[in-house]
């Protein structure tokens, strides 16, 4: 079964955009702390209390859809060109929500219940979102699924784009 958990645009500022479930949660501008032992640069799961997720657009508007599944899903078709999975463990009872950097835009995740998850995060359009970053419309598109499963190591599952493969260099290899 799989269950919608949001989808729209969201409006970030440095393609920056966080789930939080934990107090003080979300991206404070340490790479080293988020990214700690991984090997990815564009999801950072290694602080506790969230996910950092980082959009190639810079200010503007990106679709995304947030999905959880009871099983990991088949791979999403190619045109998703740059493809992550990290681990994640939320607390019991903890209440899951997103946010842009400073807070600007926000909401909650409703039914997603406590334990440990494998996200994937596949993205669409991120050299176009990098080229366009301040342009006007749909650019760059995100695709988040997340589904039970024990912790386990991230994984560059595919790479298409010269954006993934600049911060998979620049940030990811912490490990």
């Amino acid at each position: 079964m799989t269950r919608l958990l949001f989808d729209g645009v969201v409006r970030t500022d440095y393609g920056q955009f966080d789930l939080v479930w934990g107090e003080g949660a979300g991206f404070d501008g340490d790479f080293d702390r988020f990214f700690a032992n991984q090997v990815n640069g564009l999801v950072g799961a290694a602080a506790p209390g969230g996910l950092y997720l980082h959009f190639a657009r810079r200010s503007g508007g990106s679709r995304l859809t947030i999905r959880r599944t009871d099983a990991a899903p088949p791979l999403p078709a190619p045109r998703y060109e740059d493809i992550v999975e990290v681990s994640v463990v939320i607390p019991a009872g903890a209440r899951v929500g997103w946010t842009s950097w400073a807070g600007e835009t926000s909401g909650q995740l409703d039914g997603l219940p406590g334990g440990s998850y494998r996200v994937r995060v596949s993205a669409h359009g991120r050299d176009a979102g990098h080229a366009g970053e301040f342009a006007d419309g749909i650019v760059d598109e995100y695709l988040v699924e997340m589904w039970p499963a024990p912790v386990g190591e991230d994984a560059i599952v595919r790479t298409g784009s010269s954006d993934a493969e600049y911060w998979h260099r620049d940030v990811g290899g912490r490990r």
